[in-house]
């Protein structure tokens, strides 16, 4: 076999014009998938880290963009259009005319509309959240519809399918939407139980690694957290189904924040779902009959991005609800890789003088995105801000809170994934009281993080160098 391949070899640099030969395909080749990815029209950051990842990686690059690259789904124009018609009456959130700006772009981005609900609970941390969401369950009477980016086959993802089981065989509907990727590690054999109860499950872009030609949805995945029962009640947020967020079973589970929503929004997330569904397994999109409309005094929109959509309407409203700023702006993720339009929406914030504070993890599950964010933390604190990193527990809340009368909480990150690559949910409240709540919730997670400071010990092989290579990746985290 060496002998072949030698061979081989020394007949290949025989050939004449060889170095010819290779430097024009080079060239051809980079022309080529350099003008695609420019005709993509993206960020010129973006962009220009991915031609000079095709030039230094000739042919390999193209595999890595064919895996990796940015893409984008046409979802066959089932999306809102189909099933707007079912939804409550739009509502109006507040007299403020920027609150009615953020709602209309809300609205025109998504084609959710403004609605309200008649309860909202904060459930912080798994304990409460899988307590809830069991007792609930438990209740169900016609539908229950999950969807997650992680259920994972542990003590939680356990008493959660043997929950879902139970109301199967006792005839309620059960439909189970998994991402394929985040839930890898659930198989046939664990949701066996629930099928064989009657419940349905389906997968969100499964891999088909036999099949090289078609390009791979490996970077789009569903980062969505929804459960709807029996279109009544509704849980959405940051909180997956796994041992890894329930602090009752480990003392370093996730910090994090659930909702669990009651009224008129629970037809919203429930649209969200059966869209999901749709897509997924090919079904047509139908939705349950309404139920009587029921509306209540909290304010609520839900908000909806993927990369089905060029309008990165979850980015848009976080940077236009920072922008009608007046006093305070409080931002809690785990991830905090911003673009441009962030990094001035909260620099311009503080700059004008108001209270903006930053809570991100002191080390979160990959090191290169805590690189990544460190980056930018001197022009954030040059600017005013105030940094804080929580350090008790991974931090994996993502939260917004500006003002006394503007939360926005989901599955979102800070960061272009979640902006752009990932399907993500979060719920837009202009209400008081949920505002109230979610500070007394961040500023206790302030006592337990230290504030970064700008004179920081940065050493240049452990910190500035690290964190200088990290952002010049970041626009393709």
């Amino acid at each position: 076999m060496p002998d072949a391949l030698h061979d081989a070899w020394t007949a290949l640099l025989a050939i004449p014009h060889l170095g010819l030969y290779l430097t024009l395909g080079w060239a051809l080749y980079l022309i080529g998938l350099g003008g695609w990815i420019v005709l993509q029209k993206r960020e010129p950051a973006a962009t220009i880290s991915w031609l000079l990842g095709l030039a230094l990686l000739p042919y390999l690059g193209f595999i890595i963009y064919h895996w990796l690259g940015p893409q984008r789904i046409v979802r066959q124009r089932l999306r809102r259009a189909r099933s707007r018609a079912s939804l409550p009456s739009p509502a109006v959130l507040h007299a403020d005319p920027t609150a009615l700006e953020l709602a209309r772009i809300g609205l025109a981005t998504t084609g959710l509309a403004p609605t309200t609900a008649t309860g909202v609970r904060l459930l912080i941390d798994g304990g409460a959240k899988y307590t809830a969401l069991l007792a609930d369950i438990a209740t169900a009477r016609e539908s229950i519809h999950l969807e997650y980016y992680i259920f994972y086959p542990d003590r939680t993802g356990t008493a959660v399918r043997d929950a879902l089981a139970d109301r199967a065989r006792a005839g309620v509907r059960v439909r189970l939407l998994l991402d394929a990727v985040g839930s890898g590690k659930t198989n046939q054999r664990f949701l066996q139980p629930l099928l064989d109860a009657g419940g349905e499950v389906a997968w969100f872009h499964p891999m088909r690694l036999r099949w090289f030609w078609k390009r791979p949805w490996l970077n789009l995945r569903s980062h969505r957290k929804i459960v709807v029962i029996d279109d009544r009640v509704a849980y959405t947020g940051g909180i997956n189904v796994t041992d890894d967020e329930d602090e009752r079973l480990r003392t370093d589970a996730y910090r994090d924040l659930h909702l669990r929503l009651q009224g008129d929004v629970v037809r919203a997330l429930q649209q969200v779902f059966v869209e999901d569904w749709a897509y997924a397994t090919g079904a047509p999109p139908r939705l349950p009959p309404p139920p009587p409309p029921n509306p209540g005094p909290i304010a609520v929109q839900a908000l909806t991005s993927g990369p089905d959509s060029a309008w990165e309407a979850i980015h848009r409203l976080h940077v236009g609800a920072i922008h009608s700023a007046q006093k305070r702006v409080w931002l809690a993720t785990p991830y905090f890789v911003p673009g441009e339009a962030a990094m001035m929406a909260l620099t311009s914030a503080a700059l004008g003088g108001l209270d903006v504070r930053l809570l991100v993890p002191k080390m979160s599950d990959s090191r290169l995105v805590t690189y990544a964010a460190r980056s930018y933390f001197d022009d954030l604190l040059h600017a005013g801000v105030k940094v804080y990193e929580y350090g008790p527990r991974l931090l994996h809340t993502k939260a917004l809170l500006v003002d006394d009368d503007l939360a926005l909480i989901g599955s979102a990150n800070f960061d272009h994934r979640s902006f752009r690559l990932n399907f993500e949910v979060s719920m837009l409240f202009r209400d008081a009281s949920i505002a109230a709540e979610l500070a007394r919730l961040v500023e206790g997670e302030f006592t337990l993080a230290p504030r970064v400071h700008a004179e920081r010990d940065r050493p240049l092989w452990r910190a500035r160098l690290p964190e200088a290579l990290a952002r010049l990746v970041s626009p393709v985290l």
